[in-house]
């Protein structure tokens, strides 16, 4: 039976997530607590915003309301990586190669390895930045679609357009499909090699939280009583295929999805603060942590997928071991 440490914060969690190896989770306050041989806290920023793992996974990449994008080591040291005065970071993600993209309102920036900046300039919101997995090609979701840039070149944008509010965004691990989440209770996406669009809806709530299998054969989502996973198997991918439905409760709602490191598992986070694991292959249920305090707003594996860390909006955050 899998046992749970508990670590009760005050607000909301932004990100929970294993920094080297340690669980670490960024709050709304700006303060970001590490469980390394006892709590252990840093004051980040004036306000935290956003937060993503880096690409190595040694260290977490934040950006804040006070116009900071900061990257914090696994022992809490922190290293100011831009300053954009008094604007609020919206979205932050990193790349390959060492590069992090991040926004504020309509204007993306790309920091590369070198600590050059690259300023994006969008007609519209940037709501949400990924990178592709080879290369340095940056997707941007915006009102009414995608605007993808080739980072390291001054070549024109490529517009992908689709009506309606994109609020977040994705690339497939091995490159040939880029969806993003809608406003509209949808996902939408876009085969790469001929960019035919792909539709994916009937969610009852919006979509806010995506995850690829270890294999990109499948991508969980939240936004509804169960976990809703498509298959991208073939050339059409999602396209004329249902998605599976795991975990599914009647009287709750998933609010965050993480696929397990090395298995078709996922974990699912209610809006209740249960978690389940459910395998595609055959459906099978094992439940991680009952009910707590709060919607349940991030969840990350352990590299070796033997440890789920978890954090919630109301502060109920802790770390589950699944091999006890």
């Amino acid at each position: 039976m899998p046992t749970v440490a508990p670590l009760d914060l005050d607000g909301y969690c932004v990100a929970a997530r294993f920094v080297s190896g340690i669980p670490t989770f960024a709050m709304a306050d700006g303060t970001v607590h590490r469980l390394d041989h006892g709590h252990k806290t840093v004051e980040a920023h004036d306000g935290l915003l956003v937060a993503s793992l880096s690409g190595d996974g040694k260290t977490l990449l934040t950006g804040g309301e006070d116009g900071k994008v900061s990257r914090i080591s696994a022992t809490g040291e922190i290293e100011t990586l831009a300053e954009i005065g008094r604007k609020w970071i919206g979205q932050i993600a990193s790349g390959p190669q060492g590069v992090i993209g991040f926004s504020s309102g309509r204007t993306a920036y790309v920091r590369l390895a070198d600590g050059t900046l690259k300023e994006i300039a969008c007609e519209r919101t940037v709501e949400g930045i990924a990178f592709a997995p080879k290369g340095l090609r940056v997707a941007l979701a915006r009102y009414n679609g995608v605007t993808l840039v080739w980072a390291g070149m001054d070549s024109k944008p490529a517009e992908l357009e689709w009506k309606g509010s994109h609020t977040g965004i994705t690339f497939s691990p091995d490159g040939k499909y880029l969806v993003t989440t809608m406003q509209e209770q949808a996902l939408h996406g876009w085969r790469m090699s001929d960019l035919h669009d792909m539709r994916m809806s009937g969610y009852p709530a919006k979509v806010k939280s995506l995850s690829w299998s270890f294999k990109g054969k499948w991508l969980a989502s939240s936004g509804a009583p169960a976990a809703i996973v498509w298959p991208f198997v073939g050339k059409d991918g999602p396209m004329g295929k249902p998605p599976l439905e795991l975990g599914t409760r009647g009287d709750a709602l998933v609010t965050i999805v993480a696929c397990h490191p090395a298995q078709d598992v996922v974990a699912i986070g209610f809006n209740d603060g249960m978690i389940l694991a459910a395998r595609m292959e055959d459906g099978k249920e094992v439940l991680l942590r009952r009910p707590g305090k709060g919607a349940l707003s991030s969840l990350d594996w352990s590299r070796d997928g033997h440890q789920l860390v978890f954090g919630s909006e109301a502060g109920d955050c802790g770390v589950v071991d699944i091999t006890a």
